[in-house]
């Protein structure tokens, strides 16, 4: 059976692709087949001859199948701005179509996909769609990424009542420390629990060098 679950976010620069890495290593040491998928990106580096977005790049590391960048991120903008106004300003519309058969073609090699968003739950693909159009039609579960900070709480449950909403299956949440040493975090995560319906993932530590990740020690789970 193929899994196939969708990453958000609570906003942007939450953490998501952190998370997606560890969960991708710890779904390969469970003996699955692992795929990253950044459908659409925006802000990319130059590096050789080639403009990579980082969280693809990081994607395509952490997966247990050999993937080319094309496959983890098919639709890319060099600039950091919405995907849907650089796409109406460069005329290169993002098509939900486009983000499928992506999908289509990593589903042929992996049996455990992570598919990670861009921004929060209702990032627009363009002035028409949103990433959580696509997801519904894709009847993808989803994992919300909280990064646990002031006014995390409302963001949590605006986000995971909106899915709800939707009738979208939520797998289940992950908290990600953000910053150190916050004495509030526990009672943020506390309250998290009292509101959030879906199954709790785990916590991910204040990670002060991202580079440096010993995802074996970090305790949490697979959604299922």
């Amino acid at each position: 059976m193929i899994k196939k679950f969708f990453i958000t976010g609570t906003d942007t620069n939450v953490g998501k692709t952190i998370v997606s890495s560890i969960l991708l290593k710890k779904a390969a040491i469970a003996g699955y087949k692992t795929a990253g998928y950044k459908p659409v990106s925006s802000g990319c580096q130059k590096k050789l001859c080639s403009f990579l977005n980082d969280d693809a790049v990081i994607l395509k590391k952490s997966s247990s199948i050999v993937l080319n960048y094309k496959e983890v991120n098919p639709i890319s903008f060099i600039e950091n701005a919405p995907p849907h106004i650089l796409s109406a300003l460069q005329k290169k519309h993002v098509k939900k179509e486009e983000l499928s058969l992506g999908l289509r073609m990593i589903i042929k090699k992996s049996n455990w996909i992570l598919i990670e968003g861009a921004g929060g739950w209702y990032t627009p693909l363009s002035y028409k769609d949103t990433f959580s159009d696509w997801v519904k039609e894709e009847k993808l579960t989803v994992i919300i990424v909280v990064a646990i900070k002031l006014g995390c709480i409302n963001h949590a449950i605006l986000t995971e009542k909106a899915i709800i909403s939707e009738k979208i299956k939520c797998g289940g949440w992950i908290a990600n420390n953000i910053i150190p040493k916050d004495k509030y975090n526990i009672y943020y995560i506390q309250t998290l629990l009292s509101y959030i319906k879906a199954p709790f993932l785990g916590e991910i530590p204040y990670l002060e060098n991202k580079n440096k990740i010993n995802f074996k020690k970090i305790k949490i789970k697979l959604p299922t």
